[in-house]
C-alpha cells in the first residue's frame, strides 16, 4: 500500500515542476521544495509569497532575476560534482529562473517572518564536511545551515553517501522544541549515480532505502525503496538510516523548517542506536570521499 510520506518520482509533479511539496500538500506548517526542470533557453516567472527561497542548481547553470538584478549560478554537471552556487530570494518577491543550456534546479522554501536581501553565494564558500566513518561515512554540503548562512527559518544541506554505505545514522529525530531538540519538518529528495562514473541515474536503476519511525505517542512507519526523483516527508519521528545499494552512490537534499523557537538544528539519537557513534572512533573515513575525486575535478 503506498505511503503518503513517500512521493515516488512524478507523483507530485505540478506544471513546470517535477516535484512540488508545499505546507498545504504535506499537511504541515513551514517546509517546501520544488524541483524545476528547464529546457535549453527555458524560464519561469515565480513569486516567493510567504516563503524565503533558495535556488540551488542540481544540474546545469541558471540565472535568477529579482528586484531588477540578475545573478548567475554557475551550477554543475550533476549533484555528484561538488557543491554549487546558489541564490537566495526573500519573501514577497517576484523572481525568475532561467537557463541557457537547461537543467534541473531545486527551489528550497520555508515560511519566513523577516525580509532579507536577494543575494548569491559561490560554490567555493559552501562548507564541506566528512561525517561518520567506515560504512557510515558520508559527505555533507552545509550550504544553508544556521552556522553557515543567514536566513529567517530555512535549514538545508546536501548529503552524498557512497555506494553500500549508511547515512542519517544513528537514527535521530527533531520534532520537539526543547533545549536538546528542534521542532523541524524535513524533506528528503533523492538522486542516484553509478559509482565511479558519477553520472546521474536518469534510468532510475540506482536505488536505496529510507526509514522513518515514530514513538508510541506519535507513531509513523515508513520503509521506502527510493530512486532518482523520489522524496520522503518527515513530519516527525526518528529518521534513518538512508542506505545506498552497492553499485550506486546516493545523493539527498534536506530541507527543514518548523514552528520552534529560533533557527537551529538540534537532534536526539534513538537511544537504542546512539552507541554506534562510539564505534567510529577507531575507523577511518571512507577513502572514496570526498567526491568528486581528483580525476573528476580535473575533468570538470
Amino acid at each position: 500500500m503506498p505511503d503518503a510520506n513517500h512521493l515516488p518520482a512524478g507523483t507530485a509533479a505540478d506544471g513546470p515542476f517535477a516535484l512540488a511539496i508545499t505546507p498545504k500538500s504535506a499537511g504541515w506548517s513551514a517546509s517546501s521544495l520544488w524541483i524545476l526542470e528547464l529546457p535549453p533557453g527555458g524560464q519561469v516567472d515565480l513569486d516567493s509569497g510567504d516563503d524565503e527561497i533558495i535556488v540551488l542548481p542540481l544540474s546545469g547553470s541558471a540565472a535568477v532575476g529579482c528586484e531588477g538584478r540578475e545573478i548567475a549560478l554557475a551550477g554543475r554537471r550533476s549533484v555528484f560534482d561538488g557543491p554549487s552556487d546558489f541564490g537566495y530570494v526573500g519573501r514577497g518577491r517576484a523572481y525568475a529562473v532561467g537557463s541557457v543550456d537547461g537543467g534541473r534546479f531545486a527551489l528550497c522554501g520555508a515560511r519566513a517572518a523577516t525580509d532579507l536581501p536577494f543575494r548569491h553565494v559561490a560554490a567555493a564558500a559552501v562548507p564541506v564536511e566528512l561525517r561518520g566513518a567506515g560504512h557510515c561515512s558520508r559527505q555533507v554540503h552545509n550550504f544553508a545551515m544556521a552556522d553557515t548562512f543567514d536566513a529567517d527559518s530555512i535549514l538545508a544541506c546536501e548529503v552524498i553517501t557512497p555506494a553500500g554505505n549508511w547515512s542519517s545514522y544513528p537514527s535521530h529525530k527533531h520534532d520537539e522544541d526543547t533545549a536538546r531538540e528542534s521542532a523541524l519538518e524535513e524533506i528528503y529528495y533523492f538522486e542516484f549515480g553509478e559509482t565511479g562514473g558519477r553520472s546521474v541515474d536518469r534510468g532510475r536503476r540506482g536505488f536505496g532505502f529510507h526509514r522513518v519511525y515514530g514513538t508510541p505517542e506519535r507513531p509513523i512507519d515508513v520503509l521506502a525503496e527510493v530512486r532518482t526523483g523520489d522524496a520522503v516527508l518527515v513530519p516527525h519521528g526518528y529518521h534513518g538510516p538512508s542506505v545506498a545499494a552497492p553499485g550506486y552512490d546516493m545523493y539527498y537534499l534536506n530541507v527543514m523548517s518548523g514552528t520552534g523557537t529560533g533557527r537551529s538544528w538540534r537532534i536526539v539519537d534513538d537511544p537504542a542506536h546512539a552507541w554506534i557513534r562510539q564505534t567510529w572512533l577507531g575507523q577511518d573515513v571512507d577513502p572514496r570521499l570526498p567526491l568528486p575525486g581528483p580525476q573528476e575535478r580535473e575533468r570538470g
